[in-house]
């Protein structure tokens, strides 16, 4: 009995950024296409049918002369009319978002976005009720899940190594030049940095953040934070300077169900000078744990040396010492990939997938609520959003 291939077309709009072209195209789509599609159990695969969609033909037809034959056009409209499409991704800047998205639902598209999915809890909720009603399939892109520090760190979670866990303290970000010097110039777009287009490490990295408290260890229940502008002068893509108008830092903490205390600070104007760009250490009673982006080390409660303060003589502790690596040899898939891949067979074959569009409302909600909690000054309860 032959196996049968499922043939998915896939609007792709906005991969012609760094993201969409490294990530979700070329390490994610063309790679499935590579290794011969997406394998269901029972047999039979999934085979992804790419169309990228921009606003400037040079760069979509760059993509396909550098990544193809790939199919590509600047008209939406006429794509999402088409019947052999059934899925839309969107990798648009926040700000365009909201509107592409609604145009996917009402032409009956399945949806896959980047997050943030809106600006606004509001406008990201309705994406999730206008979704649910329409009985398309929907989901949000929620890639650190996926990172090989942060499944080994789950796992210890699961297997109880950590006991009663008791805090989580994290640091994020790296130093991201002004584009002042162009031998240097800035890793991130110049629209991040500025408010009226979208900026905002808030709402940037918060999105990111509710997902990965949410799934690793509790649901978030309450915010503080402060966030500042600290470099308040960058220069665009051009050579151009602008006035940077959104938050570049944010130093937040978080309460969990469970009564759990997190510290997580976000910036684009630190110096790295830590195991990893994103580093989570989790105390417990019975033991502690540092996980970056693919390593993660542990120490016991047996294992932990018993520091005594005295700051008048060298300290005989090595205090990197005495954590051991879990699981290094390891072998993990790309993250983007893999939850390509979970939705694709959401798509096909119904299997469950909760990281959807009220998963991407939550994440603008904390977000929100981060900005809100800034301006007060004070810590904000976070309600729950009704499925």
């Amino acid at each position: 009995m032959a196996k049968t291939t499922h043939h998915v077309g896939i609007i792709m709009n906005g991969v012609t950024g760094r993201m969409g072209t490294n990530q979700h195209l070329v390490r994610s789509i063309l790679a499935i296409r590579d290794s011969g599609g997406v394998r269901l159990d029972g047999g039979g695969t999934i085979m992804p049918e790419p169309v990228l969609v921009g606003r400037n033909p040079t760069k979509l037809k760059a993509l396909d002369e550098q990544y193809g034959p790939l199919k590509w056009t600047t008209d939406l409209d006429e794509v999402l009319a088409a019947d052999s499409l059934a899925v839309y991704f969107d990798a648009l800047s926040t700000s365009l978002r909201p509107a592409t998205v609604r145009k996917a639902i009402a032409a009956g598209k399945h949806i896959y976005c980047e997050k943030p999915t809106a600006l606004s809890a509001r406008d990201a909720y309705e994406l999730y009720t206008l979704a649910r009603d329409a009985g398309v399939k929907h989901g949000v892109v929620q890639d650190k899940l996926w990172l090989p520090g942060l499944i080994k760190l789950k796992k210890l979670i699961d297997d109880g190594f950590f006991g009663r866990i008791l805090s989580v303290r994290g640091e994020f970000g790296y130093w991201v030049f002004t584009g002042e010097d162009p031998s240097r110039p800035a890793q991130r777009p110049s629209w991040n940095y500025r408010k009226q287009d979208g900026g905002s490490i808030i709402f940037d990295m918060f999105c990111h953040w509710r997902y990965v408290l949410d799934n690793i260890f509790g649901s978030v229940k309450a915010v503080s934070c402060i966030a500042a502008t600290h470099v308040p002068r960058r220069w665009d893509e051009g050579g151009k300077p602008y006035d940077a108008t959104a938050d570049d830092s944010a130093y937040a903490a978080f309460e969990l169900e469970g009564g759990i205390i997190v510290q997580l600070n976000s910036s684009w104007c630190v110096r790295v000078r830590r195991d990893d760009l994103l580093v989570l250490q989790v105390d417990g009673t019975d033991g502690s744990a540092v996980a970056g982006l693919r390593d993660c080390r542990v120490q016991s409660l047996a294992g932990t040396p018993r520091p005594v303060w005295n700051p008048d003589v060298a300290n005989p502790i090595d205090f990197r010492e005495g954590w051991e690596p879990v699981e290094p040899d390891a072998e993990y898939d790309n993250a983007f990939k893999v939850q390509w891949e979970l939705f694709l067979r959401h798509v096909v074959t119904g299997e469950p997938f909760r990281w959807s569009l009220l998963e991407g409302a939550k994440g603008v909600q904390l977000a929100e609520l981060g900005v809100e909690s800034w301006r007060r000054r004070s810590w904000i309860d976070v309600p729950e959003l009704n499925a």
